[in-house]
């Protein structure tokens, strides 16, 4: 299952990310978004766990707990809307 943490600190890194809901079970993958641009972290992220007994387990688990100053937001994530691709004539 797909999972995603929003809210977190922007100091979070993946690896501190994957330890967290490793607590919960398996984690197959857990990554931090970050800005192309920039390389700043967009405060939130993705964790991907392959048992949903033990995913569900960790959202309702991680869901508004506070970390770092921040409350959580944990769901499972949807799926990502195909957006057009903008040309940069679209910025004119």
């Amino acid at each position: 299952m797909n999972i995603y943490v929003g809210n977190v600190k922007y100091e979070m890194t993946g690896e501190q990310l994957q330890e967290m809901f490793s607590a919960y079970g398996e984690v197959s993958s857990a990554r931090i978004i970050s800005d192309r641009e920039t390389g700043r972290s967009k405060g939130f992220g993705f964790v991907e766990m392959p048992n949903d007994s033990e995913a569900k387990a960790a959202i309702e688990a991680t869901n508004e707990k506070e970390i770092g100053g921040r409350t959580l937001k944990v769901n499972e994530a949807r799926p990502r809307e195909e957006r057009p691709r903008r040309s940069p004539r679209d910025f004119n």
